[in-house]
């Protein structure tokens, strides 16, 4: 068979070479990238945590689970847009991939505008639904209010960086992250403690490490990939239904996350300021260990999306085992390398009583459980390339109610605030084990011819999305 090349007559980049290779090499270069963010949330707990106000630390705190709300809505635009331009590309046709990055990228912008602005009224009472009071909630609100009207440059700067994981340049994607990474921690000192800002210097060095992301994303994509194709009216109206049809399911798939822990932190805050103190240092500890992981997801669909349109279904099922298999090595080793480190761990943050229990309790067993995440991570990625997004949904919302909240509540009960992590993580374990189940029923399908290609968007999603009054 013919391997998909554009009108230059290049081949889509994965389809040959070894599939491990791939992987490691666009999740390696990838998490480099989302390391240089995670480690600057990072620096900013600790900057936070010197100033020597618990409320800070907090605030910070519940700030994240709706600032992870809010960039579940970019993700789910990212993963839709890397999808659709990887598939494109895997069958040879760059003018669609082009035209789909440019709508995406409008209707990413346009729509997140719109639900930053609803987002931002309504963060007092947000906030106080995850129990933030007092001062506590009055700086959370303080910090968020600064942050969320740049949601829709961050939204370019993630599907920027999705579109360039589509054509495999990982690099590029990883120096976008890496300089934003540069610029947040340059102007965090200087805002924080240099200008006297505290919480409001955070917030803004983190603005201005959107802008650059965003810039960075998207100049090499206008420069070295053919840039952006100017769609007419009527394509807006085919790619809406193709976008939304992975977006809309992705979308409400991340959105499961911050449901979640929204639910979590509210539970740990019955235990007290010191508790969700220490939660959120284990929220910043988690995607600066993992970062490989968290990478994995956006890596690994290109890889799928283009051997997935080329028909190269052998290849496809072999990425998704090699991932697995990655997810394992990776999950092992950060585990031994926490479990070490967990003392100095825990005293970078002046973490005492509850607070380093908790940092205890994450840099032992329960970062072993995050192979387990992982693996769902992986399977989301098959589902949202092979045609079935809602798959991703139905995994993440089961995970993020039934795997997440009766655990919850049961470990709370007999553990008390270090039972809210373990409950959590045992519903990881759980939910993995279904998503393999699916994942080998997703690929049995794609053998059979029942996952369909681009040009037929997915027939029963679209017809959810009809309901709406969008009809193709």
């Amino acid at each position: 068979m013919a391997q998909p090349t554009d009108e230059n007559g290049t081949q889509a980049k994965f389809l040959s070479g070894s599939l491990m290779r791939h992987i490691t090499v666009m999740s390696l270069t990838a998490s480099v990238g989302l390391m240089a963010i995670f480690l600057v949330d990072l620096v900013d707990m600790i900057f936070i945590s010197m100033l020597g106000h618990e409320e800070l630390a907090a605030a910070v705190g519940y700030a994240g689970a709706i600032l992870f709300f809010t960039t579940s809505f970019g993700i789910g635009m990212s993963i839709a847009a890397g999808a659709l331009v990887a598939r494109a590309l895997g069958e040879g046709d760059t003018q669609t991939a082009k035209r789909r990055a440019a709508t995406a990228l409008l209707y990413g912008v346009v729509i997140g505008s719109v639900f930053a602005a609803v987002v931002w009224i309504f963060v007092p009472q947000l906030t106080a639904l995850l129990g933030a009071s007092g001062e506590t909630l009055v700086l959370a609100t303080s910090y968020l209010r600064i942050i969320l009207p740049s949601l829709p440059i961050l939204i370019v700067g993630m599907v920027g960086g999705a579109i360039l994981r589509a054509h495999g340049d990982a690099r590029r994607a990883m120096m976008a992250t890496i300089w934003g990474g540069v610029v947040n921690a340059v102007l965090d000192p200087i805002l924080i403690f240099g200008l006297d800002l505290e919480l409001t210097g955070a917030a803004l060095a983190s603005v201005c490490a959107r802008a650059t992301i965003a810039v960075m994303s998207l100049y090499p994509v206008l420069r070295f990939h053919g840039g952006l194709d100017r769609p007419r009216s009527v394509d807006f109206k085919v790619d809406f239904t193709a976008i939304m049809t992975i977006a809309l399911p992705a979308i409400l798939t991340q959105f499961a996350t911050p449901v979640g822990q929204a639910y979590v932190t509210r539970a740990m805050a019955e235990f007290g300021e010191d508790a969700v103190a220490g939660m959120a240092i284990v929220g910043r500890l988690v995607p600066v260990s993992f970062a490989v992981i968290f990478a994995l997801s956006g890596a690994i669909g290109p890889i799928v999306g283009q051997n997935f349109g080329a028909g190269q279904l052998d290849r496809v099922r072999r990425a998704i085992r090699d991932g697995l298999v990655f997810v394992l090595c990776v999950s092992v080793g950060v585990s031994a390398i926490l479990f070490v480190l967990r003392a100095p761990i825990a005293n970078l943050f002046s973490a005492e009583g509850l607070s380093r229990e908790l940092v205890y309790l994450f840099c032992g067993p329960l970062a072993l459980a995050w192979f387990f995440n992982g693996v769902i991570f992986v399977t989301n990625a098959s589902f949202n390339n092979l045609g079935h997004p809602f798959y991703s949904t139905w995994v993440n919302w089961g995970r993020q109610t039934l795997g997440t909240i009766p655990l919850v509540i049961l470990g709370a009960a007999y553990w008390g605030a270090p039972g809210v992590l373990i409950g959590q993580a045992i519903g990881g374990v759980i939910f993995a084990a279904i998503a393999l189940l699916l994942s080998a029923r997703v690929l049995r399908m794609a053998e059979r011819g029942e996952c369909e290609a681009d040009a037929h968007p997915f027939q029963r999603q679209t017809r959810l999305i009809s309901l709406f009054g969008m009809r193709r």
